[in-house]
């Protein structure tokens, strides 16, 4: 990495744990190291208006980042794969006699995973940094492969539960994958990597639920290639095993192509030194604890934001799946299962053109707080305008002509085109609102105090999101049902919950631009 030179002020003849930044001339602050002689400090991090010459930008590890994103892709897959049955796993689970309930179950299944996550993350990120980042990224999706099955041939509510927690408690190492891309890039080529590596989740997005609406029930589906009992006594054990089969590989190519980037276990090549930037000093740059870095006011604005922000995601989610699979009287779209899951396969593809299409030049043209503070006022819109898609679905009802059916009315082809259409733009607000978690890794990594640091500020604001998703779904889901059950505000309590809960988190988000390196 070309690192800037900067003149030493006169006050700073000694660097210390205590004093490890420098304000710049922009109001921003770097980082600095003495160089290899001792005479002049060089910029590690962050930026220097003053500094007119534009950096040589970094290459990029290519190989080190595809492999690092064939490991991502694996985990919305696994993940994402039961959202469009899940409604249907529980009902034939038989865990309760009333269909409103439904969602409750559902709901619990997915705080379940999320609980577990959150137990484990912090201890993910301790074991990485002793045995290093590549097994402990390995171990785990193996670990979410095994579970994965165990989900898929469960014939009752407490092995469902029991898979869950056991994948949350595997899928714990994400902030270790998120440390890895922050190893692996620097200022100058974040640009690049970080929209590259976002592709990711909403590719396995699309694939997943894909997955999982299409082959849930092969028996039916596909009689003569799963005709067996197997399939008929488990109807949602093939899209977990070709969830897992994708899975598998996707270990066995990062076991093979991705290397170590934990500085202590990183071995030396030759040609290292220009494609990953220099490990810090263990001995003038030490990791601070988590009580010092909650103390950094960007650090702890991006922990309170991302667990607002995760909670909205999380919550969208389910809701979303629920308010489809409801019956249109009583507000929702009464889809099928194969319908949700093109409904989630096109929020993923939503997704994946803002990557590849917008945040390239987004990330080059505007500021990430400021960007992040935008994403976050799209989650009000969204919840509002998920009640306007069964005015819709109401509207176009007519006996004998349409699509899909609802206590013997249907709704008609015209409707169904509009709804699709309505589909579109609030899952498009809300892929929307989902940006701000790759610009939350962008603006981690460049507030951490120094870069022994940086695993444990990814670890503590992953902490912060896990926590909120851990009981985010079973308070929608039950919000959900106390909403049609008891036709509180017409059934639609929960959009007016949401929708203020969306603003609060909004107005947290502003103080990121205040607090973060990169206001300007």
């Amino acid at each position: 990495m070309a690192l800037a030179p900067v003149a030493r002020p006169e006050s700073a003849s000694t660097l210390d744990e205590s004093r490890p930044l420098l304000a710049g001339s922009d109001g921003g602050v770097v980082t600095v190291n003495e160089n290899e002689n001792g005479d002049a400090p060089v910029a590690v991090h962050g930026c220097l208006e003053a500094h007119k010459a534009k950096p040589r930008v970094t290459p990029i590890p290519v190989g080190q980042l595809l492999a690092l994103c064939i490991v991502r892709l694996a985990d919305p897959i696994v993940f994402t794969q039961l959202f469009p049955y899940v409604n249907e796993f529980m009902s034939d689970l038989h865990v309760t006699d009333d269909p409103s309930r439904i969602g409750f179950y559902s709901g619990l299944v997915e705080s379940a995973f999320a609980i577990s996550q959150l137990c484990s993350i912090y201890q993910w990120a301790r074991i990485s940094d002793v045995v290093g980042r590549k097994p402990v990224i390995i171990v785990g999706i193996l670990g979410i492969v095994c579970t994965t099955l165990v989900f898929g041939l469960s014939t009752s509510i407490v092995t469902v539960l029991v898979s869950r927690c056991l994948g949350g408690l595997f899928s714990g190492n994400i902030a270790v994958v998120h440390s890895v891309l922050g190893e692996l890039t620097d200022s100058t080529n974040q640009a690049t990597a970080f929209p590259i590596y976002g592709l990711m989740w909403p590719v396995g997005s699309i694939i997943g639920p894909l997955i999982g609406g299409t082959f849930s029930h092969p028996a039916d589906k596909f009689p003569a290639l799963f005709g067996g009992d197997l399939w008929k006594t488990h109807p949602y054990f093939l899209p977990c095993l070709i969830s897992s089969v994708i899975a598998v590989a996707g270990a066995f190519l990062g076991y093979v192509f991705l290397e170590e980037t934990l500085p202590s276990k990183r071995k030396p090549k030759k040609t290292e030194k220009d494609l990953l930037p220099a490990p810090a000093d263990p001995e003038n740059v030490k990791a601070l604890g988590a009580a010092k870095l909650l103390h950094v006011p960007a650090i702890w604005t991006l922990s309170s934001s991302g667990f607002a922000l995760s909670y909205l995601a999380a919550s969208f989610d389910v809701v979303f799946v629920l308010f489809s699979y409801s019956d249109i009287e009583t507000g929702g779209l009464a889809f099928t299962a194969a319908e949700i899951g093109y409904c989630l396969a096109t929020s993923g593809t939503i997704a994946a053109l803002i990557q590849v299409l917008l945040m390239p030049y987004l990330l080059r043209t505007f500021d990430c707080a400021r960007m992040y503070s935008f994403c976050m006022n799209m989650w009000p819109i969204a919840f509002m305008l998920l009640p306007t898609l069964n005015l819709i679905a109401r509207a176009g009802m007519e006996t004998g002509a349409g699509f899909v059916e609802a206590g013997g009315d249907v709704v008609t082809s015209e409707t169904r085109a509009l709804l699709w259409v309505g589909v579109a733009v609030v899952l498009g607000l809300a892929k929307v609102g989902c940006v701000a978690f790759g610009l939350s890794m962008i603006l981690i990594k460049d507030n951490s105090p120094n870069a022994a640091s940086l695993g444990q500020c990814n670890g503590i604001v992953q902490f912060a999101m896990c926590f909120a998703r851990s009981f985010a779904p079973f308070l929608v889901s039950s919000l959900f049902a106390l909403s049609v059950d008891n036709n509180l505000l017409g059934g639609y309590l929960w959009v007016v919950v949401m929708v203020v809960v969306s603003l609060g988190g909004a107005r947290v988000s502003r103080r990121i631009a205040m607090n973060t390196k990169r206001a300007t």
